[in-house]
């Protein structure tokens, strides 16, 4: 990617601060029952997140799949992140593509709310590994 530290660490930041937005558009989401859109921004809540923290360990990858791949490899599979959390976050991928691109699809309070919690565990464990790094470089 050919970044600096500085850059990179501008990127990091930025995408963690996308990942807080997110998190309160899907609180409003949910306060006016707009289920779709809050599966949306449950989703790429933890997703900026992800490529936050992929970022940092100087992984690069351009897709959701590739996210999702490297999360397992990299942090999952080393218990790093737990299973639970990335299932949740699979779960939200899924839950997304069903929300945007099924016709004729409603999703449901009871399939967002319930993940709410999860996004935020996903959300404070990524940003404590991040800041774990930065301590571990002074």
């Amino acid at each position: 990617m050919g970044l600096t530290e500085d850059e990179k660490n501008t990127i990091i930041k930025y995408r963690l601060g996308r990942a807080k937005e997110s998190l309160t558009d899907v609180l409003i989401s949910i306060q006016n029952e707009r289920w779709n859109n809050a599966a949306n921004r449950l989703y790429y809540a933890c997703f900026y997140a992800a490529i936050a923290l992929l970022l940092k360990d100087g992984y690069e990858t351009r897709t959701h799949n590739g996210v999702k791949i490297l999360l397992g490899l990299h942090y999952v599979k080393k218990g790093i992140i737990s299973k639970e959390l990335n299932h949740a976050y699979r779960r939200m991928f899924s839950l997304r593509q069903t929300g945007d691109y099924d016709d004729l699809v409603m999703i449901t309070e009871n399939k967002v709310v319930p993940l709410l919690k999860l996004a935020k565990q996903f959300i404070e464990t990524i940003e404590n590994l991040i800041n774990e790094n930065k301590l571990s470089e002074q």
